[in-house]
């Protein structure tokens, strides 16, 4: 199986200048490439561009360049160019299938962060001075980079990146491994209904409290805001100091509020796995759940329109993303591989609306956001209790129906 592992560095003074010339140099290889395949296709022979004429043109961009270009690693460079032929296989599939397409669009120094090394021991080398007591990583153009290893890295490592988060640098591994032990058998199972008032209630009755991480940041991001709104939009070499650091000072509330939504979800997932040996969660399309309510076009008054929610609507989908629903069910699907546990997603139809005691199914059951009445019988409880039991049984028969 393939672990990822990512850790601290600790550049130099020069080597962060060198790092930031890595991605810069990288960024416009990106750009380049979007710009040949546009003007490719916009000539009148409809000429395709793909990957591999232009892969094959790096030997010459690199001995024009030598100083740029030339500097860095020929993989890290292939790579790059992977990754905008990743991005028009993704356009052209999504033209297909009728979905929004999303044109791959150019970078900007600050929204290209990212350079791959395919290969560990190409153009980099993981624990490169195994004699220092300090852990270095290796980058051609760069060097030696301090890298502050907090966990050990088990298997063997296949690729390097190198990330940039604000003023921080970040390697990130990933290492082949053989399949873990699994953990011991607990012989319990759970069903588990993701909410917004608890982020998530089990089939036994037990709560995890939302912690609303993006609300309760919510002020000082939003002053942040307010105070980079007065600034004009300029280019990045021409922003004033009080400009920059309130660029900084917005990144780094935003990055805060991703730790904390990450480490949450890390906790949560990790105490699932522990307890169960099985789990069972709706199958959310958060995408659709996010989508904005279309306007209602007022008939009497043409130019108009009638109140439809778009305010709630806009709150819900706030809070949906505030949650973390989708970044802690890929956790929670990760760690349950590492340790030998099952996980199934099951039709969330109904599932709040059910009664776990005689089966009625009825939008009346549940009188309010918390509260379920059962209608038929009269079962009272907690409607997300209610909703992580019918979740359970769900995927209790949807295991019992797989082939073996």
């Amino acid at each position: 199986m393939i672990r990822s592992y990512k850790f601290l560095m600790r550049p130099t003074v020069g080597q962060t200048q060198a790092l930031g010339e890595m991605l810069r140099d990288h960024c416009s290889l990106y750009n380049g490439a979007l710009q040949e395949r546009r003007d490719a296709y916009r000539h009148v022979s409809k000429t395709s561009v793909k990957y591999g004429m232009q892969s094959a043109q790096l030997k010459e961009i690199r001995a024009f360049d030598p100083e740029r270009q030339g500097r860095w690693s020929f993989s890290s460079q292939q790579a790059t160019l992977r990754r905008l032929d990743k991005a028009f296989a993704a356009f052209f599939r999504r033209v297909k299938s009728g979905d929004t397409p999303g044109y791959p669009r150019f970078r900007g120094v600050t929204w290209f962060d990212t350079v791959e090394f395919p290969k560990d021991g190409d153009g980099c080398r993981w624990d490169s001075t195994t004699h220092d007591l300090v852990t270095r990583v290796r980058l051609q153009g760069v060097g030696h980079v301090k890298v502050h290893q907090h966990r050990a890295v088990v298997g063997r490592v296949k690729t390097v990146s190198v990330k940039r988060e604000g003023r921080k640098w970040f390697v990130v591994l990933t290492a082949e491994q053989e399949q873990p032990e699994p953990l011991p058998a607990t012989g319990s199972a759970v069903g588990i209904d993701l909410g917004i008032a608890n982020f998530l209630a089990d089939s036994g009755g037990g709560f995890v409290p939302n912690p609303r991480h993006g609300r309760s940041n919510a002020a000082r991001l939003e002053a942040a805001l307010q105070a980079l709104a007065k600034f004009p939009r300029v280019r990045r070499d021409q922003r004033s100091a009080n400009h920059r650091r309130t660029v900084e000072k917005v990144a780094k509330l935003r990055g805060k509020v991703g730790r904390q939504r990450l480490d949450h979800a890390h906790k949560t997932a990790l105490a699932l796995v522990r307890e169960h040996d099985f789990i069972a969660h709706e199958n959310l399309t958060i995408r659709n759940m996010l989508k904005t309510v279309a306007p209602k076009p007022d008939p009497d008054k043409p130019g108009t329109f009638l109140p439809n929610g778009a305010a709630a609507k806009t709150g819900l989908n706030r809070s949906i993303s505030d949650a973390g629903w989708g970044v802690f069910l890929t956790i929670l699907h990760a760690k349950a591989e590492s340790a030998g546990r099952e996980v199934i997603a099951v039709n969330p139809r109904n599932t709040s609306r059910r009664c776990p005691q005689c089966g009625h199914t009825s939008a009346d059951n549940r009188t309010t956001q918390a509260k379920f009445h059962c209608a038929g019988c009269g079962h009272t409880a907690h409607a997300d209790t209610v909703g992580a039991i019918n979740v359970l049984r769900a995927g209790l028969v949807r295991r019992e129906a797989q082939p073996a």
